[in-house]
């Protein structure tokens, strides 16, 4: 075991016992320096050591390796992206099980002082999820290494659970906006879609010819599109209550029929929006700057639009949708943009 030199570049050879206690060699060439080699050999024995008194950076290609098997891609690519980003520079070096309360308390104040060039900081809502992914590494070596403490937990949360409410377009500004994307009919179809049904643009850009029932004027929605490291996935939806069969009304069946019409030699498996969310973002901030409607984010078009004032019907629909869903036989708009009481069949739950 060691390190050794090879012609103008150094090799590591080290000898180690896996997770059933058999002896393994691990070989790793072309390292410029002998002390990149030796930084190495370092690195991936802490990784083998099964212990905490490793530094933070190695510990977390633990984590990773352990989640890469049990999370959904996308919500790894996004678990990934942000430790990488915003937790891994302030911690990578500091051995885990030394990681004192003080040293997180620092390193959240950092993200709440942050601002950018516009002199805005993160969002309650981000600063939330950043800590949260702190406080989740250290409780899986809590429970799977034996770390005796959680520091987040005496450093205290950050951020909160909710924002600010969400911004929406009234009819009026929606169709404004749509004349904007009125040359681009797939993507046209699509924002109709976002609009009216209340999906999410992976499960509209998951959707393939098979799961459209224009005779039934109604949309399968059963698994969800990502566009990740440059190739398309397709995973399960969000979470199991995510599949589910929405019902269109007449107007939005008619649109989809007329736009299914001019699709010739589609098969039934082919998707039916050929772009990814990027371009609908784009869209989407072109459209809003030529037609002069209120700046809101993709991601707002599906959310029910029910102003403060009006909780207790908020909480009437809350309980109607989720008895019709049981009962599977009722349905409801899920985007109340016909408010006060326009209730007509919109969503049902799979026979």
């Amino acid at each position: 075991m060691g390190v050794y030199k090879e012609g103008k570049n150094w090799k590591v050879q080290v000898y180690y016992k896996d997770w059933q206690g058999n002896q393994k060699r691990k070989q790793k060439r072309g390292f410029r320096t002998k002390g990149e080699a030796k930084e190495w050999e370092r690195d991936f024995l802490q990784q083998q050591s099964q212990g905490v008194d490793i530094e933070f950076g190695n510990f977390l290609e633990i984590y990773y390796k352990d989640m890469d098997v049990r999370l959904r891609e996308h919500t790894m690519y996004t678990k990934r992206y942000i430790i990488d980003l915003k937790i891994r520079p302030y911690f990578e070096k500091k051995i885990l099980s030394e990681i004192t309360v003080a040293d997180v308390r620092a390193w959240q104040n950092e993200l709440l002082m942050y601002k950018d060039k516009n002199g805005k900081g993160y969002s309650q809502t981000y600063l939330k999820t950043i800590n949260c992914q702190l406080t989740a590494i250290f409780n899986y070596a809590i429970r799977y290494y034996n770390l005796q403490d959680n520091p987040c937990r005496k450093a205290g949360a950050i951020g909160k659970s909710k924002g600010e409410p969400k911004d929406f377009w009234m009819q009026e500004e929606f169709n404004d906006f749509l004349e904007t994307v009125s040359d681009k009919p797939e993507t046209r179809m699509a924002f109709l879609l976002l609009y009216w049904t209340g999906m999410r643009i992976g499960e509209l850009l998951a959707l393939t010819y098979d799961d459209i029932n224009l005779e039934e004027k109604t949309i399968s929605i059963t698994k969800s599109y990502q566009r990740l490291k440059g190739k398309d996935v397709i995973t399960q939806p969000k979470t199991p209550k995510s599949i589910r069969i929405i019902t269109m009304p007449d107007f939005l069946a008619d649109e989809f029929r007329e736009y299914c019409s001019h699709l010739y030699g589609i098969m039934k498996n082919e998707r039916l929006f050929h772009f990814t969310k990027s371009h609908m973002e784009h869209c989407m901030a072109a459209g809003i700057e030529k037609s002069g409607v209120k700046r809101i984010r993709l991601h707002d078009l599906r959310h029910p639009y029910v102003k403060p004032t009006t909780k207790k019907f908020a909480s009437f629909l809350k309980f109607f949708r989720a008895a019709a869903i049981a009962a599977r036989s009722c349905s409801i708009r899920y985007s109340w943009l016909m408010l006060p009481f326009q209730i007509s069949p919109f969503l049902k739950s799979p026979a």
